[in-house]
């Protein structure tokens, strides 16, 4: 006995438009390095939702797009070559960071060397400053100073963990 044609095309239609729309949703990423250390190590899996992006707040851990190379040369201080900066990473991969401020929050100056000379005493619009738990391997605010608010792609939602035994 066969199955009629029409049940099982539909079903396939709506099994490829449900996971067309989870993918649209939510983002799993992959730990790799040890900036976000302890809170996350090497190989642990994280699920982010991609909506209301604009509603992080300090604390929130976020998956951030990385910078192209135009993009981190345009933000970089004119003295920092000279300065022995060293790029953070560029174009294709994601980084996992804390929220430490958002826009008109006030901007944090300890720890944070590379916001001593901004102007203002708040988070400009737009702006965020983000921070690795580890701060001894994270490239984040505390070298490059303020990231774009555009560059968050996810929160994360929940530690999969899957790589922990």
């Amino acid at each position: 006995m066969t199955m009629p044609v029409i049940p099982v095309v539909t079903a396939t239609v709506l099994i490829a438009l449900l996971v067309t729309a989870l993918r649209r949703c939510f983002l799993v990423v992959t730990v790799d390095g040890v900036s976000m250390a302890p809170t996350f190590r090497p190989g642990d899996r994280l699920i982010a939702r991609r909506w209301a992006l604009r509603a992080v707040r300090a604390g929130d851990v976020v998956v951030l797009r990385s910078a192209t190379p135009e993009e981190v040369f345009a933000a970089l201080p004119p003295d920092a070559a000279a300065a022995g900066r060293v790029l953070p990473p560029l174009g294709g991969g994601h980084l996992i960071k804390r929220i430490v401020a958002v826009p008109g929050d006030r901007v944090p100056r300890a720890g944070f060397q590379a916001l001593h000379d901004s102007p203002g005493d708040v988070v400009p619009p737009g702006k965020i400053v983000v921070a690795g738990d580890n701060p001894r391997f994270s490239a984040d605010s505390r070298t490059y100073g303020y990231l774009r608010r555009e560059q968050i792609v996810g929160v994360v939602m929940h530690d999969r963990d899957i790589a922990r035994t």
